[in-house]
């Protein structure tokens, strides 16, 4: 399945994990961010390792 869209939930410990694993993607400031206009399909195997490599399990994404 092609992923749609990705967000990240209330909750985000800024750990950076999700932009090492997922930079075209994810950028991290104060807190974690999507980075918008992003084709995400392209990335549909990174930004999978990052939602589940997130300790707090904020990083979503529909299909």
């Amino acid at each position: 399945m092609v992923l749609t869209n990705v967000w990240i939930e209330d909750g985000c410990t800024s750990c950076g994990i999700c932009e090492a694993l997922c930079p075209e993607v994810f950028l991290v400031e104060d807190l974690s961010t999507v980075i918008d206009d992003v084709n995400y399909s392209e990335y549909d195997a990174k930004i999978r390792e990052a939602a589940d490599s997130c300790p707090v399990q904020v990083i979503k994404f529909s299909e």
